[in-house]
């Protein structure tokens, strides 16, 4: 999405330098296409928002939330309201969850990107037939 400021790509910046452990942790799963070989970026500007982390061809958005989110609901909706009517999914998990529950975070993930919204490419077999001109 285009409107990304320098502003916001300084800011995701310092961002992936204090990584929390929750963000530390879901990131060595989903660096080097290792999820299905689907790439995610981390701490990635959307608009004049900061997502933790997208895959962009799957218009996928893992959001991880502390404690200080519980008293945030109206701006975290806001947000998520923004980023689906530009048309990402957005996924929310509680650090709390991702710190004690890594595998089943991970299978939600998993199981969101085989339900990309995007129909695969046809195999190259499949649409051609034999030429007899």
């Amino acid at each position: 999405m285009k409107g990304n400021t320098q502003r916001g790509k300084t800011f995701a910046r310092s961002l992936r330098k204090s990584e929390t452990d929750a963000e530390r942790k879901i990131w060595q799963q989903l660096r080097s296409r290792n999820l299905n070989g689907a790439k995610f970026r981390r701490q990635h500007p959307i608009g004049h928002y900061v997502v933790d982390f997208i895959c962009i061809n799957e218009k996928l958005i893992i959001e991880l939330d502390g404690s200080q989110h519980q008293q945030h609901k109206d701006y975290d909706a806001e947000r998520t309201a923004f980023l689906e009517q530009s048309g990402y999914r957005v996924l929310r998990f509680w650090d709390n969850d991702v710190l004690l529950r890594t595998e089943s975070v991970m299978q939600a993930i998993f199981d969101a990107v085989l339900a990309s919204p995007h129909p695969s490419p046809l195999p190259t077999s499949v649409g051609r037939g034999s030429s007899s001109d």
